[in-house]
C-alpha cells in the first residue's frame, strides 16, 4: 500500500464491500419510488416513517457499526475495540484516527444526501440541508472516539458512550423545540467532529501503547477472591461464549434505544409519530440482532476451541445458550427504559388511553393477550436473528458470509419501500393474496426437504444422538402447533384459511438452517 489512506481503505473494502455494496439497493429503492410518485403518495408522517425513517435508520446504525468498527469488537470489555491488528500498521496514531473518520463522515454525509435527494417527502415539511449530515458526523465520530478508548472497568465503555451521545441529543432536541434555523444548528454541532478527533486520537494512542488501567481490584475484598473451577467443559466454553460474544447485543441496545427514546420529547404533541417512534423501539433488539449475529456465528473457529474436549453439537448448544441470555438482556433493557421514557415524556397518558381504547373494542383479556403475543413474537424474532445463521459462519467459508450479509442488507433496504408499494397497488395486493398459498406451500416443502436431509447426515455422522433427534423433532413440531394455535385465535377463518396458518407457523419457526449448525461446524472443525 503507497498510503495510509489506502491501507485502511483496503482494510473497509475488504471485510465490508458486499454489505456496502447492499446499501446501494436504498437509494435505488428511493428513485424507483420517487419516478413512480403518482403511484405511491408520502403524504403523512406514518408513510413517511415506514418508507424513508426506518431504512435510513438501519442504513445509519449498520455505518456506525462498521466505521466504528463495532461488528468484530466487544463494546463491553475494557480494551479498546480498535482491532489490534491495525496497530502493526507503519502508521501515524493521527492516520489510525482520521481515515477512518474521514471515511465515516463521507459515508454518512452520502448517505443523507441521497436520502434528501430522492425521498418523498410530506407535503409541507421544511427539510433541512446540511446540519442532519453534520449531525450523522459528530454521533458518529463521537461512537468511534469513546469506543476505542480503553476503559477502566468492563462496562464503563457503554455508559460513557450512551451519556455522552445522550446529552448531544438533548442539546440537539432543546434547540428544536425553539426552533433553530440552519446556522444556529451548524453553529452548535461544528465544534464536535475535530473534538471528537482529538479524543480519537489520544484513545488511539492510548491503546496502541497497551495502556489500560485496571480499577477493579478496587472493587475485590481485601483477600483476594478464588474463582471456583467449571464443573464441565460445556459450562466453560458457555462462559468464554458469553465473554466473546453475548454482551454484544445488549451493549448495542444500551446505545442506540436513548437516541430513539429521546425522539418522544420532540414528537410528543403528534400521537401519530409517537407511536411510530414505540414501533421504532420494539423493532431495535431484533434489527440489531441482525449485525450482533455476525458476531455470535463468525467462522474464527479457533485451533484452542477445535481442540477442546467437546462435541460439535455441544459447542452449539453453548452458542444457543448464550444467544437466549443475550435476547432476554436486550429486551430487558427495553423493557425497563420505556416505561421511564413515556413517563418523563409525558406521552405515557397517550398510549394508555390507546391501550384503553383496543380494551374496549376487543375486550380486556383479548387485549392483554394480544399484547402479550406481540411482545412474544418480537422476542423470538431477535433470538431467531441471532441464531438463524449459525450454520454460515461455522460452516468456515467466508464467501458465504460475505454473501450472506450482502443479502441481509440488501432486502432490509428494498423491503420496507417495496412492501409499501405493493401495499398501494391494489392489481398487486390482489395477486399476491391469490397465490400466497401456493408460495408458502412451496417453500414449506423445501424446508421440509432440507429440513430431512441435514436430519439424516446429523444421523449418519452421529453428531446427535437418537435421543436428541426425536426430542428436537417433537419440540419443534411442539412449537409450530402452539404457533399455529395462537394465529388461529388471533385470525378468523373468515380471514385467513387454516392450512395458510398452518404453512406460516411452519414458516416460523426455525428448523433446517439451526440443524445445519452442527454438521456445518464438524466439517470446518475436521477439514
Amino acid at each position: 500500500m503507497r498510503s495510509a489512506a489506502a491501507a485502511i481503505g483496503w482494510e473497509f473494502r475488504r471485510r465490508h464491500r458486499w454489505g456496502l455494496l447492499a446499501l446501494a439497493c436504498y437509494p435505488i429503492a428511493m428513485a424507483i419510488l420517487r419516478m413512480s410518485g403518482r403511484r405511491v403518495h408520502i403524504d403523512d408522517e406514518q408513510s413517511f416513517a415506514f418508507v424513508v425513517a426506518v431504512p435510513l435508520t438501519a442504513t445509519f446504525l449498520y455505518l456506525v457499526a462498521v466505521f466504528s468498527f463495532g461488528l468484530s469488537g466487544d463494546l463491553s470489555a475494557r480494551r479498546s475495540i480498535y482491532p489490534s491488528r491495525m496497530f502493526t500498521l507503519p502508521v501515524t496514531n493521527s492516520a489510525l484516527a482520521g481515515w477512518p473518520m474521514l471515511y465515516g463522515a463521507a459515508a454518512v454525509t452520502i448517505l443523507w444526501a441521497v436520502t434528501r435527494l430522492l425521498a418523498l417527502w410530506p407535503s409541507g415539511i421544511s427539510v433541512p440541508v446540511i446540519w442532519p449530515a453534520l449531525l450523522a458526523a459528530s454521533l458518529l465520530a463521537w461512537t468511534q472516539a469513546l469506543t476505542w478508548m480503553p476503559y477502566a472497568l468492563p462496562g464503563l465503555r457503554v455508559i460513557v458512550t450512551i451519556l455522552w451521545l445522550a446529552a448531544i441529543d438533548a442539546i440537539i432536541m432543546v434547540a428544536l423545540n425553539f426552533k433553530a434555523g440552519e446556522l444556529v444548528m451548524l453553529a452548535i454541532l461544528t465544534p464536535h467532529v475535530p473534538l471528537a478527533y482529538v479524543t480519537a486520537r489520544y484513545a488511539i494512542a492510548r491503546a496502541r501503547r497497551g495502556d489500560e488501567p485496571d480499577w477493579r481490584p478496587l472493587f475485590y475484598a481485601a483477600a483476594p477472591r478464588q474463582r471456583e473451577h467449571f464443573r464441565s467443559p460445556a459450562r466453560a466454553q458457555t462462559w468464554l461464549e458469553w465473554r466473546q460474544h453475548g454482551r454484544s447485543l445488549p451493549a448495542a441496545v444500551g446505545i442506540v434505544l436513548p437516541f430513539e427514546l429521546a425522539l418522544l420529547f420532540l414528537f410528543r404533541e403528534t400521537p401519530a409519530l409517537v407511536f411510530e417512534m414505540l414501533i421504532v423501539v420494539l423493532t431495535t433488539a431484533p434489527l440489531l440482532a441482525v449485525f450482533a449475529a455476525a458476531a455470535v456465528s463468525g467462522s474464527n473457529l479457533t485451533k484452542f476451541i477445535a481442540t477442546r474436549p467437546m462435541t460439535s453439537a455441544s459447542l452449539i448448544a453453548a452458542k444457543l445458550k448464550v444467544t437466549i441470555a443475550s435476547t432476554l438482556a436486550a429486551w430487558l433493557l427495553v423493557l425497563v427504559a420505556t416505561p421511564i421514557a413515556l413517563k418523563l415524556s409525558g406521552t405515557l397518558p397517550l398510549v394508555i388511553e390507546r391501550v384503553r381504547r383496543l380494551a374496549e373494542v376487543v375486550g380486556a383479556p383479548h387485549a392483554a393477550i394480544a399484547m402479550l403475543l406481540v411482545f412474544i413474537a418480537l422476542l423470538a424474532t431477535t433470538w431467531k436473528q441471532l441464531v438463524q445463521s449459525l450454520y454460515i459462519g461455522m460452516s468456515g467459508r467466508d464467501w458465504l458470509v460475505k454473501g450472506s450479509v450482502f443479502l441481509a442488507l440488501a432486502i432490509l433496504a428494498v423491503i420496507v419501500p417495496a412492501a409499501h408499494w405493493v401495499i398501494s397497488n391494489k392489481a398487486l395486493i390482489a395477486l399476491v393474496w391469490n397465490a400466497g398459498g401456493w408460495i408458502l406451500a412451496i417453500i414449506v416443502c423445501l424446508k421440509l426437504a432440507a429440513a430431512t436431509s441435514i436430519a439424516i447426515r446429523l444421523y449418519d455422522k452421529k453428531l446427535l444422538s437418537d435421543r436428541t433427534l426425536i426430542l428436537g423433532a417433537l419440540f419443534w413440531s411442539a412449537t409450530v402447533f402452539a404457533v399455529y394455535g395462537v394465529l388461529a385465535w388471533t385470525f378468523p377463518e373468515v380471514m385467513i384459511r387454516r392450512y395458510v396458518l398452518a404453512l406460516v407457523a411452519i414458516l416460523a419457526v426455525p428448523l433446517a438452517r439451526l440443524s445445519a449448525a452442527p454438521l456445518a461446524l464438524a466439517w470446518n472443525r475436521h477439514r
